[in-house]
This record gives C-alpha cells, sequence and structure tokens, in this order.
C-alpha cells in the first residue's frame, strides 16, 4: 500500500472500521475526510455514527495517489 502508517500512531491494524476522530494518522484533516466520505464509499453508518470502512479507504487512497 502507498500509504505508510508510522511507528507509534493511534491505528490498530486489526481493526475493521474507524472512527472519525482515529484519522489523524492518515494526515487529512477531518473536514477533508467528511468531504471524502459524502463522494466515496467507504464509510459505514451504525446509527447515528459514521466509521470508515479501513481497508475500502485504503484502497481509495491507493487508486487516487499518483507517484511521479
Amino acid at each position: 500500500s502507498i500509504l505508510q502508517r508510522t511507528k507509534g500512531n493511534n491505528l490498530d491494524s486489526d481493526k475493521i472500521l474507524l472512527s472519525v476522530k482515529e484519522h489523524p494518522a492518515y494526515g487529512i484533516s477531518e473536514r477533508k475526510l467528511r468531504d471524502l466520505m459524502n463522494e466515496s464509499n467507504f464509510n459505514v453508518q451504525i446509527g447515528r455514527r459514521t466509521m470508515i470502512h479501513r481497508k475500502k479507504f485504503e484502497r481509495w487512497i491507493d487508486q487516487h495517489t499518483c507517484i511521479f
């Protein structure tokens, strides 16, 4: 994966769903992440909570990242 997580971040690699509050390890602002969630399909709605499907989100990043 192009997305590299640094040692010591707060993401547990076994988690399937992440809260929006767990986003800082990705280096994306919460506002931008919510905008991306509204236009993409990596979010999961559980009641009133919106969660991020980690693997779908990482796949989305891989598909939308250019390496020069």
